[in-house]
């Protein structure tokens, strides 16, 4: 098994002063407290193994933590950055076409339209490339759409 990299954790007294009392104080989330004290042991020189086991995490945790104050410092270690998240499979109006055919008749045949259905007319009609009936669901459950 291949040595895992460890980051080195000096603290300054300022940072050492910071982290004491957000762990202290106790008002800060769970993670964020957590990540205190890993830096604060980290900072003893405890080793990753013995830091995951006194706060009940796995190692990659700690190495994530004292990765990111030795890289980008203390706020980028306690707090993560934002995360962007997927972009839109549909533009409003798109949306709007997918949530008027879901209102209107059902094809002959059925009683209500189906996932499936709904993704295949939007494709047939040239609305969308392609579509998934799954991203049919999720639009329609985030606008509260019915089918029936």
């Amino acid at each position: 098994m291949g040595r895992r990299r460890t980051y080195v954790v000096s603290l300054r007294a300022d940072e050492q002063k910071r982290l004491e009392s957000l762990v202290s104080k106790g008002r800060e989330s769970a993670r964020i407290i957590r990540r205190a004290h890993t830096l604060l042991q980290a900072s003893e020189g405890r080793l990753n193994r013995e830091i995951a086991a006194s706060l009940r995490v796995c190692v990659q945790t700690v190495l994530n933590t004292t990765k990111a104050y030795a890289t980008h410092g203390l706020d980028a270690a306690l707090h993560e950055a934002p995360r962007p998240g997927a972009a839109r499979k549909l533009d409003g109006r798109q949306e709007a076409h997918l949530i008027a055919l879901a209102c209107s008749d059902a094809p002959e045949g059925r009683s209500q339209w189906s996932l499936r259905l709904l993704a295949e007319r939007l494709v047939a009609l040239e609305i969308v490339d392609a579509i998934s009936y799954e991203t049919v669901r999720e639009t329609l459950k985030k606008t509260r759409s019915s089918r029936g």
